[in-house]
């Protein structure tokens, strides 16, 4: 693994990571964060694709992780940037970084979570040959799955308007909520889940989006016992990508001999041997099926 940078549109400077296979590299996956998980948490996987000939790039927004600026360590309060700079400049940015690593193999994205819902928001997103998604789907607090539904009205409606007005950002690490996030991320991110068709600009009309440009290939893996998101909110993310063959699998942890899986459990090396495989399986499908080289794009 090695640390590189990846440059947004804006001039703003990305902490990234690669991961680059002894032999022949079949395909080059962008693997983008889910809402306030570090990529650091991705690396186990990370690396089991590449002992397989994948190309990993993972990456931190703007604000989080390793591409947080030393003078927000302790605080966000100032650091402006949503959840559509995360998409249209950073995730976008990794993208076009992504294409020309490799220019001459298949481009994937696995998007856990969030990393999947903005898929459709990215300016380049049919430079995409394949999406593998991981308990990706709208944040609608009315189909989240009953144990964050009992709570997380009491998030939007109560906790992030208080806190936030006081901190000037909000503090969800002290609160054991998701993690610290910029003004402008926990506000978009709020209107988005309190509203049914999620992606709405401050006016609460429809945001213009990228999703019927995306025609690549899309598998959803979803975990019954998800304690996140509901099937509704799984389909009601799919459904806006029309123009892209979706399958979806909606797993019951039974079916793999698991007790729980959960939002997050796909990630943890205890699945290697099953979850790890289907998704590997299906990885590999799309690297002979796409099989050929794309218009070499260079990163903004």
């Amino acid at each position: 693994m090695e640390t590189t940078e990846v440059i947004a549109k804006d001039g703003s400077v990305l902490i990234g990571r690669k991961y680059s296979p002894s032999e022949a590299v079949h395909a080059v996956v962008l693997m983008p964060a889910a809402m306030g998980v570090k990529q650091q948490f991705y690396a186990p996987f990370a690396e089991f694709l590449c002992e397989h000939g994948f190309a990993v790039l993972s990456f931190d927004y703007r604000g989080m992780g390793e591409s947080l600026p030393p003078q927000f360590t302790h605080s966000l309060r100032g650091f402006d940037a949503d959840i559509s700079d995360w998409a249209e400049l950073d995730y976008n940015a990794a993208l076009l970084a992504a294409r020309a690593w490799h220019a001459d193999v298949p481009l994937l994205v696995i998007g856990h979570s969030l990393g999947g819902q903005l898929a459709g928001l990215l300016p380049d997103n049919h430079l995409i040959d394949g999406m593998l998604t991981v308990g990706s789907g709208t944040g609608y607090w009315r189909h989240n799955a009953p144990p964050t539904k009992r709570l997380v009205w009491l998030l939007w409606y109560f906790l992030v308007p208080f806190y936030t007005s006081i901190c000037g950002y909000f503090p969800g690490k002290k609160l054991r909520k998701v993690g610290n996030l910029p003004k402008g991320v926990i506000y978009q991110w709020s209107r988005w889940c309190k509203d049914p068709r999620y992606f709405v600009d401050e006016k609460g009309d429809a945001l213009p989006t990228y999703h019927q440009q995306f025609t690549a290939p899309i598998l959803s893996m979803s975990f019954t016992d998800d304690e996140m998101m509901g099937r509704r909110n799984i389909d009601g993310l799919h459904d806006y990508f029309s123009h892209a063959p979706v399958e979806r699998r909606y797993i019951q942890p039974q079916d793999i001999q698991a007790k729980r899986v959960g939002h997050f459990g796909f990630f943890r090396t205890e699945f290697r041997h099953s979850l790890w495989q289907q998704a590997l399986q299906w990885l590999k499908n799309q690297e002979k099926q796409q099989g050929k080289p794309h218009p070499s794009a260079k990163p903004n």
